[in-house]
């Protein structure tokens, strides 16, 4: 009777127990705390990135944008659009914000809505333009090569400026 005493009273496997329960507990908040880190980081440069883009867009020349179509006028301007959202350089030599992003993931879209103000910079003008730079980049995950599965997890922006003819 006092043998099974002692075996109820040991101890000194007890830490290593509680650690390999633990363990795998810690190890997916840890992990799952960088991959969100990640995303919210990715889906942050993308949203500024857009918005820097239509702001560069809307200081450009009424010439370049035509009312009549959803295109811009002058496509070596929407190619410096794409080139200044994705990469933040005019020319397209910088490095992509964010890994995978392509020009053919933005998109630049020009409208005149009919209650647009006519006057002041705009006076002369039948209705104001407004561009609109949008993009969608399939979010490529940190941890894809421990079989974190991010298919179909897209990072999404979209932003719109008045053109100001400057």
């Amino acid at each position: 009777m006092r043998s099974l005493f002692l075996i109820g009273s040991e101890n000194s496997g007890a830490a290593a127990a509680e650690m390999a329960l633990l363990v795998p507990l810690l190890s997916i908040l840890m992990f799952g705390s960088f991959e969100m880190g990640n995303f919210f980081w990715s889906e942050h440069r993308v949203v500024k990135a857009v918005r820097d883009g239509a702001r560069f867009a809307g200081r450009q020349p009424f010439a370049k944008f035509a009312c009549g179509s959803a295109s811009l006028a002058d496509a070596a301007l929407e190619t410096q659009i794409k080139n200044l959202t994705r990469t933040g350089t005019v020319d397209g030599t910088g490095a992509a914000k964010v890994y995978g992003w392509a020009n053919t993931h933005v998109t630049v879209s020009v409208d005149c809505p009919a209650t647009a103000l006519n006057t002041g910079i705009y006076s002369g003008l039948a209705n104001a333009p407004r561009v609109t730079v949008s993009t969608t980049i399939p979010y490529r995950s940190i941890l894809q090569n421990l079989g974190f599965n991010t298919t179909g997890l897209n990072l999404r922006a979209q932003a719109q400026a008045a053109v100001m003819g400057l």
